[in-house]
């Protein structure tokens, strides 16, 4: 998980290998808190309402040979008044060099300067999507969070009730461990929850009676992953006889983290029904009706042109 304050500036430069053109401007205590980026193609003409001075700034091709025709003059004002918003970097990109009086007032006002030699596109669309993922909102849920067929399958449950051995016999049937006991769920969009492992319990997994195993050193390294998209949440109880389940599933059920909807199962487990092979087909099925295929729907649609026909049924429907 990131810093309240943000994402520490040094991460983001070892992430993107940048260069520190003014190395005497110390990154240390800057963080970026916000996941964009800005061209300050308007400011350095003099125009500074609207300016997003808390984003990124980005100078490409066509800010570098604006400022070659700029006066000496109006260099000095615009640049000052630019840097003066302190924002938390400014990014020449494609090896454009900087001008000598942008880095004057990047190290009078403590700005980090860099450099990359990608294109200001590339570099624009790539820190926005990891700054979204690196700054999403963040809670933390009790569970299992696997790699079933490609899919997100977050197993939830009361403690001791067989989640981590579930998980077990998935990774032996050759599917991948997210995290087991404490997942990190991030909202990094309207549609869409990653979970990832807190980096302390990364690859382990409890077995009550057996205690700790490392999944990574048993089973190799094809058998975890490090994040997943949620795409379905089994939620385990014990079997309640006076409760109704869900026989046909006509209707998808959701569970919500953040605002955002998940499909969701509610499982019933007693003795002798085997989890795994349960979260295989709930994974292989929701893969199905994403497809455009519904199981139930098609059962339905069977039974209703077997009653227009005058067929009799006799079923347990």
């Amino acid at each position: 998980m990131q810093d309240e304050k943000g994402v520490a500036l040094t991460e983001f430069i070892d992430q993107y290998e940048l260069e520190v053109i003014n190395p005497d401007v110390s990154c240390d205590d800057i963080y970026i808190s916000v996941p964009e980026t800005n061209r300050p193609a308007l400011p350095l003409t003099g125009f500074f309402q609207h300016f997003e001075s808390k984003r990124i700034q980005l100078i490409g091709n066509a800010e570098i040979e604006y400022i070659k025709g700029m006066p000496e003059p109006i260099k000095e004002i615009n640049f000052d008044e630019i840097l003066s918003y302190v924002p938390p970097c400014v990014i020449f990109t494609s090896n454009n060099q900087p001008d000598p009086v942008f880095v004057k007032y990047c190290n009078k006002y403590g700005v980090p300067c860099l450099l990359t030699d990608r294109g200001t596109t590339e570099i624009s669309n790539e820190v926005v999507r990891w700054l979204k993922v690196k700054l999403a909102p963040c809670i933390t849920v009790h569970g299992v969070l696997m790699d079933v067929f490609g899919e997100g399958v977050l197993i939830m449950g009361e403690s001791g009730i067989g989640k981590s051995e579930a998980a077990l016999e998935l990774i032996k049937r050759g599917h991948r461990l997210v995290s087991d006991d404490v997942v990190e769920l991030s909202k990094v969009s309207d549609v869409t929850i990653v979970g990832r492992a807190p980096n302390i319990t990364k690859h382990f997994i409890e077995l009550r009676g057996i205690g700790i195993i490392d999944v990574k050193a048993l089973y190799g390294v094809e058998c975890v992953k490090d994040s997943q998209q949620i795409d379905m949440v089994i939620q385990i109880e014990e079997w309640d006889r006076t409760k109704e389940y869900d026989r046909l599933g006509m209707e998808d059920n959701y569970i919500e983290f953040m605002g955002n909807k998940v499909t969701g199962h509610t499982l019933p487990i007693r003795p002798g029904r085997n989890l795994a092979i349960i979260c295989e087909t709930a994974a292989v099925n929701h893969r199905q009706k994403k497809m455009g295929y519904n199981a139930a729907r098609e059962l339905y649609n069977r039974v209703q042109k077997n009653i227009n026909k005058g067929t009799h049924f006799d079923g347990a429907l």
